[in-house]
C-alpha cells in the first residue's frame, strides 16, 4: 500500500497543477475573447459608439465621453475589489466580476480600434501573443528563481505610472518613446515571473477544495490578462499605424 501510495501522491498532485495552470490560460483567453468581443461591437455599432465617444462641435474631433470614463474608473475599482476580495467570494461571484472587468477594458480599449488601422492592430496582437507565449514558457520552465526579479519590476512599473502621469502634462515624445520601451520590458518580465508565481501557485492549492482552486485561477487569469493587455499597449506604439 505504502509504495501504491507514494507513486499516486505525485501524480494527483501533478494532476492539479495542470488543472490549475489549464484553468489560468482558459479564463486568460475567455476574458481577452470578451474584451475583443466588445471593442468590435462598439467599433462597429454607433449606438455604441454615441454612448462612449462624443464629437466636439467646434473641431469635429471624436473623444471619449463621460461613460468612457466612468469605465476606466469602473476598472479600477472592480481590479482592487477583485484582488482584495476574492479569498472571500463565491467562484460564481468571481467569475462574473472578472468577466464584466474584460468587457469594461473591452469598451475602453475601442478606441485603439479607432485609431490604429485594423492591419497593424492585428499584426501587433500576433507580435504580442508570440512573445507571451514565449515568455510564459521560459516562466514554467526556468530553474531559475524569478522572485527578486519580480520585486525589481513592480518597481519599475511604479516607476512607470508616475512618467506617464508627468508626461501626460509634459507631451514629451521622447518621453514617450523611453516610457514605451520600460514597458515593454517590465510587462515581458512580468509575464514570465508571473507565470512561474502561479505554477507556484497549483502546486500549493488545496486538492480537494474546488472553490479555493477556482478563486486561484480566476486571479492568476486576471494577472496574465493584465499582462498580456499591457504588452500589447506598449507594443502598438511602436506598431501602430495610425488612419488617416
Amino acid at each position: 500500500m505504502s509504495r501504491l501510495g507514494t507513486v499516486q501522491t505525485p501524480r494527483t498532485r501533478a494532476e492539479v497543477v495542470n488543472a490549475f495552470m489549464r484553468g489560468v490560460y482558459n479564463w486568460m483567453s475567455i476574458g481577452l475573447l470578451v474584451t475583443a468581443a466588445v471593442a468590435y461591437m462598439i467599433y462597429t455599432l454607433p449606438a455604441f459608439q454615441s454612448i462612449f465617444f462624443s464629437v466636439n462641435p467646434a473641431t469635429g474631433m471624436v473623444g471619449p465621453s463621460i461613460f468612457f470614463w466612468g469605465a476606466i474608473i469602473a476598472e479600477f475599482g472592480l481590479v482592487i475589489y477583485l484582488s482584495a476580495r476574492i479569498q472571500h467570494m463565491s467562484a460564481q461571484t468571481a467569475t462574473t466580476t472578472f468577466i464584466i472587468y474584460s468587457a469594461l477594458n473591452g469598451a475602453t480599449l475601442s478606441l485603439i480600434l479607432m485609431a490604429y488601422t485594423a492591419s497593424s492592430i492585428f499584426n501587433t496582437f500576433i507580435v504580442t501573443a508570440g512573445m507571451f507565449a514565449a515568455l510564459s514558457f521560459y516562466g514554467l520552465t526556468t530553474k531559475r528563481d524569478l522572485t527578486g526579479m519580480g520585486s525589481f519590476l513592480m518597481m519599475g512599473l511604479f516607476g512607470i505610472i508616475i512618467a506617464s502621469i508627468v508626461n501626460f502634462f509634459m507631451h514629451s515624445s521622447a518621453m514617450e518613446f523611453v516610457i514605451s520601451i520600460i514597458g515593454v520590458v517590465i510587462f515581458a518580465g512580468l509575464t514570465a515571473y508571473d507565470s512561474q508565481k502561479l505554477q507556484a501557485m497549483g502546486e500549493n492549492a488545496p486538492m480537494d477544495d474546488q472553490v479555493a482552486i477556482r478563486r486561484g485561477t480566476i486571479l492568476g487569469a486576471l494577472s496574465l490578462y493584465l499582462d498580456f493587455i499591457n504588452l500589447f499597449l506598449f507594443l502598438i506604439r511602436f506598431m501602430g499605424v495610425t488612419r488617416d
